[in-house]
C-alpha cells in the first residue's frame, strides 16, 4: 500500500476545475484513488478538511446517487452546501450565475444537460467548477468505478473492463481512464450507437501509451471475453425519453443477463452507474447476483467525491 499522504500539498490538483475526465493527470488520478482509500479507511482524518467552506451544488436533471453523495461528502468533511434546481442560465444569463456563485461559495458542483454548460461555468467563475455529469462525460461516476475495481481485485493495471450498450457519457470517461490508468477496455454496441470518434481516437492514444487494450466492436459476447468486469447503463438516458422505445428495439441484443455474464471470467464482477432499468440493459438475476457491485460503486461515490473535493478545495 501507498504511503499516507499526510500534507495537503502532495495531493492538490493542477487543474482549478473538473471539467472533464481530464483535467486529471495521470498521476493526479492514480494519487486520487489512493486518497479516496484513505479517506475511506480512516474518515476521521478528514473530518474538519473542508471547515468553513461551502459549495453550490447545481442541478438541472433528477438526481439520487449525485445529490446525495456530494452532500454527505462535503457535510461529513465539515463544509456545508446548497443546492439549486433546475435549468442553468434560464432566468439570466449564466455568466452572471457563475461571477454571483463564485462570489458566496468556494466552488460550483453542477449536474447538466449539456458539456457546454460546464465548459462556460468554468470560464466565467472564480472557484472550482466540478463536472456531477454532462452529455459528454460523468467524471465522477468513473472515479468510484475504478476505486471499485482495484478494492475487489487488488490492483488496475492488467485488468480488462468490457461496457456493453450505449456509447455514451459514462462509457466516454471509462475509456479515457481505463487508458490511462493501464486498464484494458472493451465496448460492444449496436451500429450508430458507437462512442464519439474523437474520445475513442483519445482513448487509443492513451493505451498506447500505458500499454492498455482498446477494443470496439458490436458483438457483446467478443467484448466480454476474458472480461474481469462487465458494466453496462440505461439504454435511454435522461433527454432520451422519446427515443426509448426505438432504443429498446435496437439494444436487445446488448442485454447483460446470465449467458453473457457467463462469457467473461468466472470471477468477473457487474458494474452498473445505476439507476437500472431491470428487465432491460440487465436482468434482475444478474443485479441481484453475488458478483454484482453496483451498491459497492454508489458507495465509493462518497469517498471518491471526498478524495476530489480535497484536492481541489484544501
Amino acid at each position: 500500500m501507498a504511503a499516507p499522504l499526510t500534507n495537503a500539498s502532495l495531493w492538490k490538483m493542477a487543474a482549478q476545475d473538473l471539467k472533464s475526465d481530464l483535467d486529471l493527470g495521470v498521476e493526479e488520478l492514480s494519487r486520487l484513488l489512493e486518497l479516496a482509500t484513505q479517506v475511506k479507511r480512516t474518515p476521521k482524518r478528514f473530518t474538519s478538511s473542508l471547515k468553513n467552506r461551502y459549495l453550490t451544488l447545481l442541478f438541472e436533471k433528477p438526481s439520487l446517487r449525485t445529490r446525495m453523495t456530494f452532500e454527505l461528502a462535503i457535510k461529513q468533511l465539515g463544509g456545508d452546501c446548497i443546492v439549486s434546481n433546475g435549468i442553468i442560465g434560464e432566468r439570466e444569463p449564466l455568466k452572471d450565475v457563475a461571477r454571483n456563485l463564485d462570489r458566496w461559495t468556494h466552488g460550483i458542483v453542477a449536474r447538466v444537460f449539456s458539456q457546454n454548460t460546464i465548459e462556460e461555468l468554468a470560464r466565467w467563475s472564480s472557484v472550482p467548477v466540478i463536472n456531477a455529469l454532462s452529455d459528454v462525460y460523468h467524471p465522477c461516476q468513473a472515479l468510484a468505478d475504478f476505486q471499485t475495481l482495484k478494492e475487489r481485485f487488488g490492483r488496475l493495471r492488467g485488468l480488462k473492463l468490457s461496457f456493453v450498450g450505449d456509447g455514451n457519457n459514462v462509457a466516454h470517461s471509462l475509456m479515457l481512464n481505463a487508458g490511462r490508468l493501464g486498464v484494458d477496455f472493451a465496448i460492444a454496441t449496436p451500429a450508430g450507437f458507437e462512442p464519439q470518434e474523437e474520445i475513442a481516437a483519445l482513448a487509443r492514444e492513451y493505451a498506447s501509451g500505458s500499454g492498455a487494450r482498446m477494443e470496439f466492436t458490436s458483438d457483446p459476447v467478443e467484448a466480454v471475453a476474458g472480461a474481469h468486469a462487465v458494466y453496462t447503463d440505461v439504454w435511454a438516458s435522461m433527454g432520451q425519453e422519446k427515443e426509448a422505445d426505438e432504443r429498446r428495439r435496437q439494444f436487445a441484443s446488448h442485454q447483460v443477463n446470465g449467458a453473457l455474464m457467463a462469457a467473461a471470467r468466472e470471477d468477473a464482477v457487474f458494474m452498473h452507474c445505476l439507476p437500472a432499468k431491470r428487465g432491460q440493459e440487465v436482468t434482475d438475476e444478474v443485479m441481484e447476483h453475488p458478483r454484482s457491485v453496483v451498491f459497492e460503486q454508489a458507495e465509493n461515490r462518497l469517498h471518491a467525491q471526498k478524495a476530489l473535493l480535497l484536492m481541489l478545495l484544501e
